[in-house]
């Protein structure tokens, strides 16, 4: 098999992302146009399957006010990977980032991470 490359891995997840992958409540406002939006929790869990590292959590503040977390993947001491990043309005401030341990079981959004999850390991050719 040859070796995963993040450019290969970062195709891979936005060509697989959907209004299936996103949470339930945002489902009736995703677009193609706005791929990334509220895809960052599958997102990062999919990609720590892939590249190990850490699950980050941010807070998203909007006037002050948390609105949101974000969700993102650290590899080691200033490597960090979001391709969510580009879902935010300029008036949406992400702050902070705390490292969250992985839950050993997921369950919230369990079906649309397995969703992507699928969807990314057959666009890599990966067996699930």
């Amino acid at each position: 098999m040859k070796p995963l490359l993040l450019a290969d891995i970062e195709a891979a997840v936005r060509s697989s992302w959907g209004a299936d992958t996103t949470t339930p409540e945002h489902r009736p406002h995703w677009t193609p146009d706005h791929p990334a939006r509220d895809q960052c929790g599958v997102t990062a869990l999919v990609l720590h399957d892939l590249l190990g590292g850490e699950l980050i959590r941010g807070e998203v503040h909007v006037d002050g006010v948390r609105t949101d977390f974000h969700w993102w993947n650290r590899l080691g001491p200033g490597t960090d990977i979001d391709l969510t990043r580009e879902q935010f309005a300029a008036e949406e401030i992400v702050s902070g980032g705390t490292v969250i341990p992985r839950p050993p079981r997921i369950v919230r959004l369990r079906e649309e991470y397995e969703l992507l999850r699928d969807r990314v390991l057959e666009r890599l050719d990966c067996a699930a």
